[in-house]
C-alpha cells in the first residue's frame, strides 16, 4: 500500500509538473518569438522611409547597421551582413520571405545555443494606400540564451518540486498505513493466535467503518470457538478419565478372573474334549480383555501427559534382542551389523518392538526381521513380515489409528486395536516417529525412527538424579 501510494503521488505530481513546465515553456518562447517580431517590424517600419529608393550598398549598410549586429539586409544583388550566425539563415527561410510579404519566423540552434531567424520584405506605401515590395529583404537572428536560461531555471524548480514530492508522499503514505493497516495487521496476528490455541484473543474496535465490524465479528467467533472448543475438551477430559477409570478398575477383577478361568482350565483337562476347548477358549479371551484394559490404561496416562521418559545409555540391539527372547518369539530374527549405542527410555522402547514384532506376527506371515541400523543422528528399528503387505488402497497413516484394523473385512483379531497407535505414541515421546510401507521383497515394514541423544529438560533429569541418589 505504501509503494502504491507513493507510486500515485509521484506519478501524479511528475504529470502536473510536467504539464505546467510544457504549457509555460511554450508560453515563454511564443511571447520571446511575438517580441521578437514586433521589435523588428518597428524597426523595419521606422527606417524604410528614411532608405532611398532603389538603394545603393551604402543605404543597405546604415539599414543592417540599425538594425542590429546580427543581421542582413539584401536587395538585388547587393548584400549587408554582418555578424558569426548569419548562416543559420537557410534557402528554405529566403525563399518564404521572397514568397510572402509577411514574416518568416524559424528556430533553429548552433553551438552556442537556440536562436530565433526572422525574415521580412520591406513594404513600400503608395500616396493611395496600396503597398507594393521595395525589393529589399531584411534578416535579423535573435538570440535565444535567456529565454534558454529561464527555461533551464523551470527546469531545476521542476525537478525539486518533484524530489520535493517523494519524501512527502512517503509521510503521508505511513500515516494512512499506520490508520488503515495497522487495524488489519492486529487482526491477522489475532487470527494466528487463535489458530495457535491462544482462544482468549480478543480485539478492542474502534470507529464504525468496516473495520470495526470486522474486528466485532473476529470478537464473536473466537467467543463462540472458545465456547465450542471449552465444550469439546470437557468432554474429551471427561472421556479419557472414564477410560481410565474403567480400565483401572477394571485391571484387578480381570486379573483375578484371568487366575480363576486358568483354574478351571486345568480342571477341564481330566473332563471331555469340548470343556477343554470352552476353558481354553474363556482364558484367550480373558487375556484379550487383560491386554485391552492394559492399553487403554497406557492410553490415559500418555494422553494426560503422565508419560515421562526415563532415557540411558543402552545398546538398542541388546534391547531389541530382550524383547524377542523375553516373549519366546521363536519366528523373529534379529539383524544388526553391530552394536547401536544410543539414549533411549528402555521400557518404551521394548514396548514399541513389542507392539510392531506382534503386530507383524498377527497380521503378517513368518518370519519376522527385525533390523537395527545406526544413522549420524538416528536409530532405525525396521521390522519386516513375509505376509501378503499393507491392504490395497489402504492409507498407511490410517493404520496407526486407534482401534483400527488393517484389515476391514476381519470382524476379530488376536489384538486390541491400539497397538501400533501406543507405539507411535511412544516413539513421538521421544521425538521420533513410527512409519508403514510395503517392502520391496515384499511383506509390510514398519520402521521406528528415533535420535540416537532426544533432549530431555535439565529440571527433570536433575529429578531423575535426585530420585536415583542413594538415601
Amino acid at each position: 500500500m505504501v509503494l502504491a501510494f507513493v507510486a500515485v503521488a509521484m506519478v501524479t505530481a511528475t504529470a502536473a509538473s510536467a504539464a505546467g513546465y510544457a504549457a509555460a515553456r511554450a508560453s515563454l518562447v511564443e511571447e520571446t518569438q511575438r517580441r521578437a517580431v514586433e521589435t523588428v517590424r518597428d524597426q523595419v517600419t521606422r527606417l524604410a522611409p528614411e532608405t532611398a529608393y532603389p538603394p545603393d550598398q551604402q543605404a543597405l549598410d546604415r539599414l543592417r547597421t540599425s538594425l542590429g549586429p546580427d543581421a542582413m539586409v539584401t536587395f538585388e544583388g547587393l548584400t549587408s551582413a554582418s555578424g558569426s550566425t548569419l548562416g543559420l539563415i537557410t534557402d528554405d527561410l529566403r525563399a518564404r520571405v521572397a514568397r510572402d510579404d509577411g514574416f518568416a519566423v524559424q528556430r533553429v540552434a548552433d553551438d552556442a545555443g537556440p536562436r530565433l531567424v526572422l525574415g521580412t520584405p520591406v513594404l513600400l506605401t503608395d500616396v493611395d494606400g496600396s503597398r507594393r515590395d521595395s525589393g529589399v529583404d531584411v534578416y535579423v537572428v535573435h538570440d535565444l540564451a535567456g529565454t534558454e536560461a529561464q527555461l533551464d531555471r523551470w527546469t531545476r524548480v521542476v525537478v525539486l518540486t518533484i524530489a520535493g514530492a517523494l519524501p512527502l508522499a512517503v509521510a503521508l503514505a505511513l500515516v494512512v498505513s499506520r490508520s488503515v493497516l495497522r487495524p488489519v495487521q492486529r487482526l491477522a496476528h489475532s487470527a494466528t493466535e487463535l489458530a495457535e490455541g491462544n482462544l482468549g484473543v480478543r480485539l478492542t474496535p474502534s470507529g464504525r467503518d468496516e473495520l470495526a465490524d470486522l474486528v466485532a465479528t473476529f470478537n464473536d467467533t473466537a467467543a463462540a470457538l472458545e465456547r465450542s472448543v471449552g465444550e469439546l475438551r470437557r468432554r474429551e477430559a471427561e472421556a479419557r478419565r472414564f477410560v481410565a477409570d474403567v480400565s483401572h478398575e477394571l485391571r484387578t477383577p480381570i486379573m483375578a478372573l484371568t487366575s480363576i478361568i486358568e483354574v478351571l482350565r486345568a480342571d477341564a483337562a481330566g473332563r471331555s474334549d469340548q470343556d477343554l476347548e470352552l476353558a481354553t477358549m474363556a482364558v484367550d479371551r480373558t487375556r484379550r480383555l487383560a491386554r485391552l484394559a492394559e492399553d487403554l490404561l497406557e492410553l490415559s496416562r500418555l494422553d494426560a501427559g503422565v508419560g515421562d521418559l526415563r532415557p540411558e545409555h543402552v545398546d538398542v540391539v541388546h534391547v531389541v534382542t530382550g524383547t524377542v527372547r523375553t516373549r519366546g518369539w521363536a519366528d523373529v530374527a534379529v539383524a544388526a551389523a553391530g552394536p547401536v549405542p544410543a539414549r533411549v527410555d528402555v521400557r518404551r522402547v521394548d514396548l514399541v518392538v513389542a507392539n510392531l514384532v506382534g503386530n507383524a506376527l498377527r497380521h503378517g506371515a513368518p518370519p519376522v526381521v527385525v533390523e537395527v541400523r545406526a544413522e549420524p543422528d538416528h536409530v532405525v528399528v525396521g521390522v519386516t513380515d513375509h505376509g501378503p503387505g499393507l491392504p490395497a488402497g489402504t492409507d498407511p497413516e490410517l493404520l496407526f489409528g486407534r482401534f483400527a484394523k488393517g484389515d476391514p473385512s476381519r470382524t476379530s483379531s488376536d489384538g486390541s486395536g491400539l497397538g501400533l497407535a501406543i507405539a507411535r505414541v511412544n516413539a513421538r515421546l521421544h521425538g521420533g516417529d513410527v512409519t508403514a510401507h510395503d517392502d520391496p521383497g515384499g511383506g509390510a515394514r514398519f520402521e521406528l525412527r528415533l535420535p540416537r541423544r532426544p533432549e530431555v529438560s535439565a529440571d527433570r533429569e536433575d529429578d531423575r538424579e535426585d530420585d536415583d541418589a542413594p538415601a
